[in-house]
């Protein structure tokens, strides 16, 4: 499949040391081929708008300058506003995303994807200079979006500023993003068939400072519950909740009762009321939650049954081994590192019943 034009889209902020290396760089990477530039600035004051009012005589560049809104993922909107390529390209502008990479989407898109994204995590690529808790942080994030949004699950890195996409696929007025994370949205909302991934290696930034912030992580929350929300994943969510409150109830209520008035030793009675509590969660989950993902019959009943006993035995080991972790190897006190638990033991009983027992 042939590419016509394309039109990379570049959102900058005090980005003065970095304009200049990065116009050159992708010149030098898209040589032969149709392509524009378009830089988006929010309105910098440190001259990198003069700086790419003077390279757009010499490259195909275009500078579009907003004064009345903020933030790479609405910049980005912006740009796909104002693009003429039929295929739309995003990247940073700090050199992290280095530009030679870009033939290699370019060729992805020609051989028929529709969206290519440019991975930290298959072969090939990766994040060399990162620490820990900056690996923690980027791959909690791309985790917690594979498992409560599927669709997202078109790349192994959905957190990649990276990416390269037909243009008739996404209607940029669908799109409400929330903080940076505009591939999530662009997955989500856009009409893909055709997903590829190229791998890169993220590189340091060579000069100026990350925007980088707590606050980021916070918008990001709220974007993916955003997403969400809008593609019906949330009420489901709240359903499965629901649930599992419910499963609380019964398991500490049978397990009182069958102690205090039958007599049984409590290890016993935990062994039935958390069997007991399984099996309503189950059967309210089949009727209440997956009702429309459920195939009939006695046979896919039990299947089910187990699949879901499963899932639900690995979940409390899991939350029983983070539970160790984090006190005994991070000295967390034991009562967060129990929530931790329980949050990451949630985490995996929902993808695998939403993923597995109710395919």
């Amino acid at each position: 499949m042939s590419v016509e034009k394309i039109s990379l889209i570049v959102p900058t902020f005090n980005e003065r040391d970095n304009i200049e290396p990065l116009v050159q760089r992708v010149h030098a990477a898209m040589a032969g081929l149709d392509y524009e530039l378009l830089i988006v600035d929010d309105n910098s004051r440190d001259g990198t708008i003069d700086i790419a009012n003077r390279l757009s005589a010499q490259y195909p560049l275009r500078v579009l300058v907003r004064t009345e809104e903020r933030g790479l993922a609405t910049a980005v909107i912006h740009g796909m506003r104002n693009a003429s390529g039929t295929v739309i390209g995003v990247m940073d502008a700090d050199l992290q995303h280095p530009p030679e990479i870009l033939p290699s989407l370019v060729g992805a898109m020609e051989k028929g994807a529709d969206i290519v994204v440019a991975s930290r995590y298959i072969p090939g690529g990766g994040v060399p200079n990162w620490g820990l808790l900056r690996r923690i942080i980027s791959k909690g994030a791309g985790t917690i979006s594979h498992v409560f949004l599927p669709q997202s699950r078109r790349t192994h890195d959905p957190m990649s500023g990276f990416f390269m996409f037909r243009r008739d696929k996404v209607d940029p007025d669908k799109l409400k993003p929330i903080g940076y994370k505009i591939l999530l949205e662009i997955l989500l909302i856009g009409d893909f068939t055709s997903p590829a991934e190229v791998p890169f290696i993220f590189e340091e930034r060579s000069a100026g400072a990350s925007k980088l912030k707590w606050s980021t992580q916070i918008d990001y929350l709220k974007h993916i519950l955003s997403l969400m929300s809008r593609t019906g994943e949330l009420a489901m969510l709240i359903k499965f909740l629901l649930v599992g409150l419910s499963g609380v109830v019964v398991n500490q209520g049978l397990l009182y009762i069958l102690t205090e008035f039958a007599g049984l030793k409590y290890f016993f009675s935990a062994i039935i009321s958390i069997e007991a509590s399984i099996i309503t969660n189950f059967v309210l989950n089949e009727c209440f939650t997956f009702v429309g993902q459920r195939t009939k019959g006695f046979t896919g009943f039990l299947k089910r049954l187990g699949k879901f006993n499963v899932t639900c035995a690995a979940g409390a080991l899991i939350q029983y081994g983070i539970l160790l972790l984090f006190t005994e190897v991070f000295n967390v006190y034991y009562l967060i590192s129990n929530i931790i638990g329980i949050v990451v033991a949630f985490s995996w009983n929902y993808f695998f019943s939403r993923n597995w027992t109710w395919r």
